[in-house]
Parts: C-alpha cells; structure tokens; sequence
C-alpha cells in the first residue's frame, strides 16, 4: 500500500460507481472542514490503464469536497489493480450502503446491476453479501418502478421509503396525480401518503363505481339502507362524546370514591373504548383515503399496472394503548425480481410505434358491490 499525494485533476471518478446525488450542503461543510483541519483520511485510488492518470476506488466525496474548497492536491492510497470491474463496483457499494450516503434510488440500481451482470445472482446472495435481509432488496428493486418524478424526492429525502413503496405499485398516470396532489400540501406526512397510495393502487383498474340512474329499484333501495346504517352509527358515537368529557372533568378523588374499589376494573373497559376507537378511526381514515383515491382513479385509467411492488396493507394498531393517530408501519410483500432477459422484454429499449388503444367494451352490467 501507497500512500501519496496526487494532482485532484489526475484522478477521476469512477462513472460506474453506485453513488450519483451528493447532498449540496453536507458537501460544502465537508468542504469547510478540510480548508480548516485537512484531510483526516486519504481517498482510495487505482492506476487506470485506459484512461490514464488514477481511477477513485474509494473516496468520492471527499474528493469532491477538495475540488469545492479549491484545494489542487489529495492525500490517496494507491491500490493494487488486481479486482473485477464488478468486484471494485461492490466495495463501493459496501463503503456507502451501512451509512447515510447512499440513497434509496442509488442503492436500488446498484442491487439490480448486480443481479443483471453477475451470473446467477439472485437477491438473497445480494442481500447476505451486504448485510440485509432479502425484503429489504426486493423493496429497493420496487423503487425502480417509479417516475423520475418520485425518484427525485426520493433522493431528497422529501418523501420516504415506505411511501415511494407504495407509490411505485401505481401506473405512471397515477403516480403523477399522486404527486400533483402531494405538491399542494394535501399529506400532512408520510403516514397519510401511503395510506393513500395503497388505496389508489386498489382501485386502479377496477370498475367504476355504478352510477344512481343505472341502479335497479332494489340496488337503490339497499345502498339508501346502508348509507343511512352507517351514518346512524357514526352519529351515535358523537353522542358518547358528552359522556366521555364528564367522566375527563371529575375529580380523580371524588371519582375513585364513587367507584368503591372498581377503578381497575372500569380503566380496563376504558382501555378496550380506546382500542376501538383508535382502529376505528385507522378504518375511517383509509376510508377516507379511498374516497380521494376513487376521483383519481377514475380520471387516469390507465391499464393496470404490473409493477415489481405488492403492497401489503397497512395494519391497523393493536392494544388498549393504541396512539391516537396510529401509523400504517406494514411495508409491501417483496416482489419477485426480473432476469435480465425478462426485464429486456418487459421493458424495451426502442418500443414499436404504439396502436391506438382499442375501445373497451361497456360491461353487461356493472358491479354495484361498490358503494359511492
């Protein structure tokens, strides 16, 4: 091993390594702190025999940095050239994927370029060879179905994993109105995004929900019956409202007296109350996630969508201490990863020119399971 210091317009970087997005700021900073302390260690270089001058083995930041503080030589360790083109593209991998460098686009194209140029490579060999579990690299590969779009506020932190998950299981129709409507502030994070997402991802493509004129005499009748059973029942609940704000106003004191001996046994009957409640209103606000997700589906039916995802839905809270507004934590089932030859088929480079979409067929008589 060599330690040495080299010219920064001698060494470039490697164009096939994982990382692509280097946060602006944290790279300024980093910046500011070798102006001011130097370079605490040196950057990992090979002699590069086709390009000439050193090829970064690893280190990219930091040799991004000197460039950004002006800084015209770097202290590199030279390697000994004797790793695969893929063997040195893993060690970059490996250097970034356990700490926060690396974002979730970055290492999901990594893992697929593994598993499309190592032969029989399979996302289990991919997980155990960097730590992870196989889950966790099918749900990166899933990310891969999203529009840039997404991909950009993935890579910025703006919406997280969990959510692009869910989004990236969308058609490309919908994945743009998800984000039209997630630019207007309509989330109020990312819990109610993937509430949301999934809910649109099982409504595309499904069929629209029968109109009243089309509706038998019955079928009229029925819907009526269960709308007004369902808004009865939500009415009554108010109504325990007045009940709940007294028992919250008594004295702890005067309350325990008047229970004589009971003030266990009633908090556990309170604890189930909220239990129900809490999953209620789980239930209540993926309805109404599917009342929003329904007006989009309808306005973008645009084929169903055979993505890599399979979201899973999100599990409701559980125990007499639920929160008040529980988070959906469920991640998606992973989805089975494509060979290249199936992936090149799925996904050609240069499609033939595109047929006008047959009309579709009016069904003989739309479902009516689907209440508006």
């Amino acid at each position: 091993m060599t330690i040495q210091t080299i010219a920064i317009d001698e060494i470039h970087r490697n164009k096939r390594q994982p990382r692509e997005f280097f946060e602006p700021v944290a790279l300024q900073e980093l910046a500011d702190s070798i102006k001011r302390f130097g370079l605490m260690q040196p950057i990992e270089v090979r002699r590069d025999s086709d390009a000439g001058g050193f090829e970064i083995v690893a280190g990219e930041r930091r040799w991004r940095a000197h460039q950004i503080a002006e800084i015209s030589q770097i202290k590199c360790i030279i390697t000994a050239d004797d790793l695969t083109e893929m063997e040195r593209f893993k060690r970059s991998v490996a250097e970034n994927i356990n700490r926060a460098d690396m974002t979730p686009m970055e290492e999901a194209r990594a893992f697929r370029r593994i598993l499309d140029e190592q032969e029989g490579a399979e996302a289990k060999d991919v997980a155990k060879e960097f730590g992870k579990s196989s889950q966790y690299v099918m749900l990166r590969l899933a990310l891969l179905d999203l529009t840039e779009e997404v991909q950009q506020h993935v890579n910025s932190g703006a919406i997280g994993t969990q959510a692009a998950v869910q989004i990236a299981a969308l058609t490309p129709g919908n994945q743009r109105a998800v984000m039209a409507k997630w630019a207007k502030g309509a989330f109020a994070g990312d819990n109610e995004l993937v509430h949301f997402a999934y809910a649109l991802k099982q409504q595309q493509g499904q069929v629209v929900a029968m109109l009243i004129e089309d509706m038998s005499p019955e079928e009229r009748a029925e819907r009526q019956r269960e709308r007004t059973k369902t808004r009865s029942s939500i009415d009554r609940i108010e109504q325990v409202m007045g009940l709940l704000e007294e028992l919250a106003k008594a004295d702890p004191m005067k309350l325990a007296l008047a229970l004589e001996g009971e003030a266990g046994k009633r908090l556990d009957q309170m604890d189930r109350v909220a239990d129900a409640v809490a999953k209620a209103r789980f239930n209540m606000r993926q309805a109404k996630a599917h009342a929003e997700a329904r007006e989009i589906a309808r306005l973008n039916p645009d084929a169903e969508h055979q993505s890599l995802a399979a979201p899973a839905k999100p599990k409701p809270p559980a125990g007499p201490q639920a929160p008040a507004e529980p988070a959906a934590q469920a991640e998606p089932a992973a989805p089975r990863p494509k060979t290249p030859a199936k992936r090149a088929a799925a996904k050609p480079q240069v499609p033939a020119q595109r047929k006008a979409p047959a009309k579709p067929k009016a069904p003989a008589k739309r479902a009516a399971s689907v209440t508006a």
